[in-house]
């Protein structure tokens, strides 16, 4: 190889390297565990990695020592001892593999299954449903007339009875640093055990690829000190505020007299559509679009008028409204607290 080739190699390596680095920043891994079943789960990927790494080093010592000695005869010290070249195939080509594989079988499929198979019912303090929906998440409080989307809030060292559903297509729902992923099947209920040691934001992720835009639909799970909690949940199990200014009263009449009204519901007036997430207390929320944007009036602006150019193939039309219109309804949809 040219010394510009053995560069461009290096620099292949390098840029490799780094890309599986990056790859592994950020707010959602499973090596950062925030649960007893997230924990289980990181010590078994551990244990795995440690056996893949002496299977691997090992093979790579192999093949070094092969190539080192490949005009000799023999194994180093011991010299051509049959005996010992089959103890050592046996015990490293049959024994310690058939063995490690056992073990992990035990230990996945035993230990950490139990830990994070879905909950008894009466083992939890509360049930939430999730219901997937390309490409949102809609979350209910069951036994509250609470809605949210893209969003579930949990109290914290609380076991909450996840119950996920989907409205169209197999979506899957995964917490890495709560839990196991969970397929949402049509047609099924499956369920799943959130739980947080302590209060944080967890995000969350459709882990089953459920068309164009798929990696586009994330959550986030804010686990709240119980009282938090409490005072979230009565807030959005309330219809929404009546409007308190001349100016909130004429955007909430274009939003009811608009396309918006076909696809959103919120409590309390008249829209009562079902394709698009509550608005109910829209400004309650940290994003749009299923995290795709932040929840800001540029951003909120943009995706009423090009939420196509925003996430392509999502449901939402282009909504057509005059200068003064726009703005009253962006008003309006910043004030459903």
């Amino acid at each position: 190889m040219t010394g510009a080739g053995r560069r461009h190699a290096v620099a292949v390596i390098l840029f490799a390297a780094l890309a599986l680095l990056a790859a592994g920043c950020g707010d959602q891994s499973t090596l950062s565990p925030h649960s007893k079943a997230s924990r289980d789960i990181a010590t078994l990927w551990w244990w795995m990695l440690g056996a893949a790494g002496v299977v691997f080093f090992g093979a790579l010592f192999l093949l070094l020592l092969g190539w080192t000695r490949r005009r000799k005869r023999g194994l180093p010290v011991f010299g051509e001892d049959e005996g010992l070249t089959t103890g050592l195939v046996v015990t490293f080509g049959i024994a310690v593999p058939v063995v490690t594989l056992i073990a992990l079988f035990v230990v996945a499929n035993f230990s950490v299954v139990s830990a994070t198979q879905a909950p008894k019912t009466a083992s939890t303090a509360m049930t939430i449903q999730v219901i997937g929906h390309q490409w949102f998440w809609e979350v209910r409080y069951p036994g509250t007339t609470a809605v949210t989307a893209n969003e579930i809030h949990i109290p914290a060292r609380t076991r909450v009875n996840v119950v996920a559903t989907t409205t169209d297509v197999i979506h899957s729902l995964w917490v890495p640093e709560l839990n196991r992923k969970i397929d949402m099947i049509p047609g099924h209920r499956n369920r799943v055990l959130l739980y947080a040691d302590r209060p944080g934001v967890y995000r969350g992720q459709c882990a089953e690829f459920c068309g164009p835009q798929h990696a586009h639909m994330s959550m986030k799970v804010f686990a709240q000190p119980p009282d938090r909690f409490r005072a979230w949940l009565r807030n959005m199990a309330a219809p929404r505020r009546a409007p308190s200014s001349p100016e909130l009263t004429r955007g909430e009449q274009v939003f009811v007299a608009s396309a918006c009204a076909s696809c959103h519901t919120i409590r309390g007036t008249s829209a009562h559509g079902e394709v698009g997430p509550d608005l109910t207390h829209l400004a309650t929320r940290t994003t749009l679009a299923a995290l795709t944007i932040p929840n800001r009036r540029g951003y909120l602006g943009g995706w009423i008028l090009d939420p196509q150019h925003i996430k392509p193939g999502a449901k939402m039309p282009a909504i057509a409204l005059g200068g003064a219109d726009f703005q009253a309804v962006l008003d309006y949809l910043q004030s459903l607290r």
